[in-house]
């Protein structure tokens, strides 16, 4: 039997397979819910552990993540696939890729404001000034701290009137 041996850099561009089940426009890696990698030999092929960071406690989708990435994993031949999941240091919107923050715009969700996404309370996000994703007007309100998802906050916009999400700090 002839097994795949790959590195921490190929099971990193396997992860950009696997998609965040709240924004399939985003992967776990532009997410920044994927911390660490390890490989290690083990009799018959490799066993990899995955270290993952929920965007907050208690987020849903973690458990979908977990899966998708055992799937994906399993698929490209790892024997052994162990999802560790990891909350500290809790996970903060600096981790999201620049890509995954232009991913976000074009799918239609405002992205983290720059300076805030660390921020230490939900006030914080109603002194920011969140661009509109369609027509780019500043020109907006929040309407909900809650938005579609619990990491996501509902703003309209008061050119286009369009009602719109903002991935906020958490």
């Amino acid at each position: 039997m002839h097994t795949t041996c790959y590195t921490v850099a190929d099971v990193w561009r396997l992860l950009e397979n696997v998609t965040d089940p709240e924004v399939p426009v985003l992967s776990v890696v532009d997410l920044g819910v994927i911390r660490h990698v390890d490989i290690s030999d083990v009799y018959g092929g490799q066993h990899v552990q995955v270290t993952i960071t929920p965007t907050y406690s208690g987020c849903p989708a973690m458990d979908m993540i977990a899966a998708n990435i055992r799937i994906e994993l399993m698929m490209a031949g790892f024997q052994q696939v162990e999802i560790v999941q990891q909350l500290s240091p809790a996970w903060t919107t600096d981790w999201m890729s620049e890509s995954g923050k232009q991913k976000l715009k074009e799918y239609g969700i405002a992205p983290p404001a720059s300076g805030f996404s660390s921020c230490a309370s939900a006030e914080a996000d109603e002194q920011v000034l969140v661009p509109c994703p369609r027509c780019g007007s500043h020109h907006t309100q929040l309407i909900s701290q809650f938005g579609s998802t619990a990491c996501k906050a509902l703003y309209q916009c008061l050119d286009c009137k369009e009602p719109f999400d903002y991935f906020k700090c958490h």
